[in-house]
C-alpha cells in the first residue's frame, strides 16, 4: 500500500472523527444555553430534557474515543497525527465535562421551581452562560481552522468570566446574609454559577490544546484566574 494512500485512509478517518466533535460541540452548547434559560425562565419541561441530553453527549465521547484509538491502531499515525488524534479526545474529554455541568445545573433548576426567586441572579447566571458557551464555540472554531492566535484570545477571556462569578458570588453572599431564609436557594444558585465558571476552564483547556496542537507547545504564560473565592480549580 503506498504512503499516499495512507494518508487519504487517516484524512478520511480524521474527518469523520471531527464531524462528531462537531456534533458532540453543538450539542454541548446548546446544552448549556437551554439550561440557563430552564433556570431563568423556571421550566421544568426544558431542565428536564437538558439532563435527558446528557446521555447523547456522553455516547458522542465514547465513539470517538472508540475511532480515535481504531485510527491509532490501523493507521499508525506518525507524530504530528498521532498529536491531532490525542488533541481530538482530549477536547471530547473537555466538552463531555461541559456536558455534565449543564445536565448539573438543570438538577438543581428542578429544586429551584418550588423556591422563592432570587432578584436578577438568574439573569446574571444566564449572561455567564453566554459568555462561556461562546468560548467553547470560538474554541473549537480555532481547532477546526489550526488558529493558535484565536484560541489564545479565548484564553484570556477566561478572566471575564471569572469576574462576572466573582460578582455573582457576592450578590448571593448578600442575599444569604440579608434573610436567611435565601440561604438554601442561594446555595444552589452559587453551585450553578461555580459549575459555569468551570466550563470556561475547559473551554479554556481546549483552546490550550489548540495551542499545542499547532505549535507543539502548551502556552508558556499561565491563564489570567481572577476567581477570588476559591483555591480549587477543574
Amino acid at each position: 500500500m503506498s504512503q499516499s494512500h495512507i494518508l487519504s485512509a487517516f484524512d478520511r478517518d480524521l474527518e469523520v472523527i471531527q464531524t462528531l466533535v462537531l456534533k458532540m460541540g453543538g450539542l454541548v452548547e446548546a446544552a448549556i444555553l437551554d439550561a440557563a434559560e430552564a433556570l431563568e425562565t423556571l421550566d421544568a419541561d426544558l431542565a428536564l430534557k437538558v439532563r435527558a441530553g446528557d446521555r447523547v453527549i456522553d455516547a458522542l465521547e465514547q465513539e470517538i474515543n472508540a475511532e480515535c484509538a481504531r485510527v491509532i491502531a490501523l493507521r499508525a499515525p506518525a507524530a504530528s497525527d498521532l498529536r491531532t488524534v490525542l488533541t481530538v479526545m482530549k477536547i471530547a474529554a473537555n466538552l463531555e465535562r461541559c456536558g455534565d455541568y449543564a445536565k448539573n445545573l438543570a438538577k438543581r433548576t428542578a429544586l429551584l421551581v418550588q423556591m422563592p426567586a432570587l432578584g436578577g441572579t438568574t439573569g446574571s447566571i444566564r449572561r455567564m452562560a453566554k459568555a462561556v458557551t461562546l468560548m467553547l464555540k470560538d474554541a473549537l472554531d480555532a481547532y477546526f481552522a489550526r488558529d493558535p492566535a484565536r484560541a489564545e484570545e479565548v484564553r484570556q477571556r477566561d478572566q471575564e468570566v471569572d469576574q462576572m462569578y466573582n460578582a455573582l458570588f457576592r450578590e448571593l453572599l448578600t442575599h444569604m446574609l440579608e434573610d436567611p431564609r435565601d440561604i438554601t436557594a442561594a446555595m444552589h444558585l452559587h453551585f450553578i454559577a461555580k459549575n459555569i465558571e468551570r466550563v470556561g476552564d475547559h473551554a479554556t483547556g481546549i483552546a490550550e490544546q489548540v495551542v499545542y496542537l499547532v505549535t507543539g507547545k502548551m502556552p508558556g504564560e499561565a491563564r489570567p484566574k481572577a476567581d477570588s473565592t476559591s483555591g480549587q480549580r477543574s
